[in-house]
Order: structure tokens, then sequence, then C-alpha cells
């Protein structure tokens, strides 16, 4: 997270997200799983599926935004 001010959309803070990931990355997800990806490794494909579908809105905004996906208090994971 960069030059966002405080308070703004782009301020990096603690977020509640429910979101559902494409299955094309959910397939991701779980290949590099099965080949022993790191922690580092899955949460940078999950920023990924984040980024694209929550915050950039599926393409409709922000476009370009990085997003990291770090300091994870909780996460629940449906299949």
């Amino acid at each position: 997270m960069g030059g966002a001010a405080p308070g703004t959309t782009d301020d990096g803070r603690m977020r509640r997200i429910t979101q559902n990931l494409p299955p094309e990355l959910v397939g991701r997800l779980l290949a590099a799983q099965d080949a022993g990806a790191i922690e580092a490794q899955l949460q940078a494909l999950a920023a990924e599926g984040l980024q694209e579908t929550y915050f950039k809105d599926s393409g409709n905004r922000a476009q370009g935004l990085l997003v990291d996906f770090t300091d994870i208090d909780y996460i629940d994971v449906h299949l």
C-alpha cells in the first residue's frame, strides 16, 4: 500500500471481505498448494484474486491498483 491518504478508499487497513474467487483462480491456488507452494506464494495468488474481483470489480474500476494481502487476522475458505 502506498501514498493513499488516511481514511480514503485506498488507505491500507483491516477489512472484512466476503468474496467468491473465480474458479480458475481457485484451481491455481489448489494446484500451487499441491505443488508445495509456501504461504507467501498462496497469499500472492489470493491477493491477485481479491485485487481483480473485489477491489477492481472485475475491471470496472481502479485499473492501476495493486493489492498486498498481508497481516491476515482471519480467513475462512469454503470449497
